[in-house]
């Protein structure tokens, strides 16, 4: 297990910012892991765990505590099943089991970050989400002091969110079970719109499983939404606002909203969200107010590929990228009534 002090936690995220940890400690077993939380918990040291560094913003004072990366490695597939640690990267987990010839996570190719954050965020995009083939989660209960095994039904899985989300202090994830799908070769039914299109497919049609991955990576690449160090559009936590899910009046208002600053007849984006709710999209919305692709002058500034992207240019601090951010919140509030509710982790600042 190695240990830094002062040490930067910048290059350890996605964004490249933020300054740097009281304490670094790299942990490459459970062991490790659960020997680093406890001793944290009893000497009552403040502790922060780093992934894939994909979906953190930390501030530019950085943090005085305890940073644990979970650096554990594992991948052990028997038959469809299938055990990942929680350090694994993710892509390239998701690129073995299209190699193993097996469905159910191929259209999260290319999404950056670590296995272990997956359920966290009920991480999904293009037609997927982990929820649908995740059947466990091995994690670290700082409550209880125990490793447990917490059920599907028991994650409390929902729209970018989860019972390890909405109490963020209680569990570190170890391990995380999937089970898969042997479809001959093929994906799982494809239920992305622009996927299918692109794969010259109907929705609910199967393709050969690489098919699917390098499509997804392809137009995740078209949006800056595969790690490029060359790239600075990339240089993101991607979608940096999840997708707003409103009530039936509090969509009712917002469509009221969009006829009177577009002009009657422009219909929202509108996806049936359940339950007398709908999800409508944020980077529309950002668009929409007037933040178009490549917006701002500084060294924060709008992904030139995608709307919903937060980018460094370089040089950029959590400040600069922190102001951007509520300039985008500010203008489409005062645009359409919607606050727009940001997607990554912040840590020693807020918008």
């Amino acid at each position: 297990m190695q240990e830094l002090h002062d040490a930067p936690l910048a290059p350890l995220t996605t964004f490249r910012l933020g300054g740097p940890a009281t304490r670094l400690i790299t942990a490459t077993t459970d062991a490790e892991v659960v020997a680093a939380v406890r001793e944290a918990d009893d000497t009552g040291t403040p502790l922060l765990l780093i992934g894939g560094g994909s979906n953190l913003v930390i501030g530019d004072k950085g943090f005085a505590g305890t940073a644990l990366r979970i650096a554990t490695r594992g991948f052990e597939l028997d038959s469809t099943a299938l055990e990942l640690a929680a350090g694994e990267v993710w892509t390239d987990a998701v690129a073995r089991t299209v190699e193993a010839g097996l469905a159910g996570v191929e259209c999260l190719a290319g999404i950056p970050g670590s296995a272990g954050a997956t359920p966290i965020q009920n991480v999904g995009a293009y037609g997927q989400e982990v929820s649908s083939t995740i059947t466990e989660v091995i994690a670290y209960d700082r409550k209880t002091r125990e490793t447990v095994t917490v059920a599907n039904a028991e994650c409390a899985f929902s729209y970018r969110h989860s019972r390890f989300k909405a109490d963020p202090e209680r569990f570190v994830v170890l391990r995380v079970r999937f089970a898969l799908e042997d479809a001959a070769g093929l994906s799982a039914p494809i239920k992305y719109a622009e996927t299918a299109r692109a794969l010259g497919v109907e929705p609910g049609d199967r393709v050969p499983l690489a098919a699917a991955r390098e499509t997804v990576l392809k137009l995740r690449s078209g949006k800056g939404m595969v790690l490029d160090p060359e790239d600075h559009d990339t240089w993101s936590a991607g979608s940096f606002f999840t997708n707003p899910i409103l009530t039936d009046e509090e969509f009712a208002a917002f469509h009221a909203r969009v006829e009177a600053r577009l002009g009657a007849g422009v219909t929202p984006p509108a996806y049936a969200a359940g339950n007398g709710h709908t999800k409508t999209s944020a980077a529309w919305l950002i668009d929409k107010s007037g933040f178009t692709k490549g917006y701002g002058t500084g060294p924060a500034r709008i992904s030139t590929k995608h709307t919903l992207a937060l980018t460094n240019r370089g040089g950029a601090t959590t400040e600069d990228l922190l102001a951007l951010a509520r300039e985008v919140v500010a203008g489409v509030h005062d645009a359409f009534g919607i606050t727009l509710v940001n997607e990554p982790v912040t840590v020693g600042v807020s918008l």
